[in-house]
C-alpha cells in the first residue's frame, strides 16, 4: 500500500469516510452492504451473488491468511469494491497461493482500509443499505463524486444475474464410480459448491445458463432441478419466473437456493420485497418448523419473501424462519416435489448445519 495515498468512501446520504487505498487504483460504485462473517473473506469477495455491491467486512483483520484457488467461487473478485478496517499484506497460511492484494489487482478491483468499519456498519444497520462510491484517485473532489453517485441505479428493480451466468451449458461428471441421477442446475451466478456436493453423491450435473429454454433443459431429461443463488432483484426477472413456473408445472423435483428460492416464490404469486439491511454472514439462526431444530446458517441476500403473502397462499408451507427477525427462510409447495430456502446449505465456509437439505432433495428423487 502507498502510505501517502488517500481513499474516500462516499455514501448516498452524504456520509463520508477517508482511509488508505488497497488493490488497483481507480473508482467504483455499487450498493454498500455489510457482512458479519469472521472468516471466509475470499469466498465472499469471489461470490457472483455479490456482483454490483461494495462489501464492508465487519471483522477487524482481512487478508491475513492470503488466498488460495480452492477457496474461490470463481477465480476473480466479483464484488464492486472492498471496505475493511485492518488490511494485511503478510500471509500466515502455508497453503496460500498469493495475497489478497494480488488477487484484487489481478481482478482490477479497488478497496479502502483503515476506516472505522464498526461505525460504518452501525450506520448501515440504522439507515439501511445504500449506494456508495469509492475512489482511490488523487485530486478527486467530493462534489464530483456526488454527481457520479446520483447516476447509480438502485438495486431495487435491477436484474444482475444475466451478467454473471455462464454462457454455455457445462456437464460435470459424477466423482464417484456410480452415476445415479442427472441433475440440471440453472446458473444465476453461484453454483460451484452445489455442483461439488452433487458430484460427490453419485450425480452427473449439467449446468445451464439462465437463458436456456424449457425445452433445451428438459431435453437433458433431468431427475431434478436446482435453482442456484445469484445477484439482483428477482422481481426484474420475468422470463426466469415463467421458466420456473414451467418446471413446477411439469412435476420435476426442484430445490431453490437464495435467488432460486425467490423465483420459486414469485412463480406462485408470492411477494418478494427489498430488506432494509439484508442478511450477509455465516452466523444466522434459522428454525426448521418440521423438526423444531435450530440451524446456524450462511446467508447472503437483500430481498425476502414476505410472510403475509406466504401465509395467505393455501398451497405454500413455510418450512423455515429466521430467528432474529422472523422473516421467511424456507418454503415448500404442498403436493409437489418443490422446496426452497433463503440461505446456502452447500457452503464450504461457515456452518454445515443445513447440508441435509441437499440430501433431502436427493431423497425426493428416490
Amino acid at each position: 500500500m502507498n502510505e501517502n495515498s488517500k481513499a474516500v468512501l462516499l455514501l448516498e446520504d452524504g456520509t463520508t469516510f477517508y482511509g488508505k487505498p488497497i488493490g488497483k487504483p481507480g473508482r467504483t460504485t455499487g450498493e454498500l452492504v455489510f457482512n458479519t462473517g469472521m472468516s471466509g473473506y475470499q469466498e465472499v469477495f469471489t461470490d457472483p451473488s455479490n456482483h454490483g455491491q461494495i462489501i464492508v467486512m465487519s471483522t477487524s483483520h482481512i487478508g491475513n491468511y492470503g488466498v488460495t484457488s480452492s477457496d474461490s467461487e470463481i477465480n476473480q473478485i466479483q464484488c464492486s469494491g472492498i471496505v475493511v478496517k485492518e488490511f494485511s499484506e503478510i500471509i500466515s497460511r502455508k497453503l496460500a497461493d498469493s495475497s489478497l492484494n494480488e488477487l484484487m489487482n489481478n481482478s482490477k478491483k479497488i478497496g479502502i482500509c483503515e476506516i472505522d468499519t464498526r461505525n460504518l456498519v452501525k450506520h448501515l444497520r440504522d439507515n439501511g443499505t445504500m449506494n456508495a462510491i469509492l475512489s482511490t484517485e488523487d485530486g478527486v473532489s467530493i462534489e464530483e463524486l456526488k454527481e457520479e453517485l446520483k447516476k447509480v441505479p438502485s438495486m431495487k428493480g435491477l436484474a444482475l444475474a444475466n451478467k454473471v451466468t455462464i454462457e454455455d451449458p457445462i456437464t460435470f461428471q459424477s466423482s464417484t464410480e456410480e452415476t445415479k441421477y442427472q441433475i440440471a442446475v440453472i446458473d444465476y451466478g453461484s453454483m460451484r459448491n452445489v455442483v461439488r456436493f452433487l458430484n460427490n453423491r453419485k450425480c452427473e450435473v449439467k449446468v445451464f445458463p439462465m437463458t436456456a429454454s424449457f425445452q433445451e433443459i428438459m431435453k437433458y431429461n433431468p431427475d431434478g432441478i436446482v435453482l442456484s443463488a445469484g445477484p439482483g432483484d428477482p422481481n426484474a426477472m420475468e422470463e426466469s419466473i415463467n421458466l420456473v413456473k414451467q418446471f413446477i408445472d411439469s412435476g420435476t423435483p426442484i430445490f431453490g437456493i437464495n435467488l432460486g428460492h425467490q423465483l420459486v416464490a414469485l412463480s406462485q404469486g408470492l411477494v418478494v420485497e427489498k430488506m432494509l439491511n439484508g442478511h450477509r454472514g455465516v452466523n444466522h439462526p434459522v428454525i426448521n418448523h418440521k423438526t423444531a431444530k435450530l440451524e446456524i446458517t450462511s446467508q447472503n441476500h437483500g430481498f425476502v419473501v414476505t410472510r403475509e403473502s406466504a401465509e395467505a397462499n393455501p398451497n405454500i408451507e413455510i418450512t423455515h424462519s429466521h430467528l432474529n427477525d422472523n422473516t421467511v427462510a424456507g418454503i415448500a409447495i404442498k403436493g409437489k416435489p418443490v422446496f426452497s430456502v433463503q440461505y446456502q446449505p452447500e457452503q464450504s465456509v461457515g456452518p454445515h448445519d443445513s447440508g441435509y437439505l441437499l440430501e433431502d432433495f436427493l431423497n425426493i428423487l428416490n
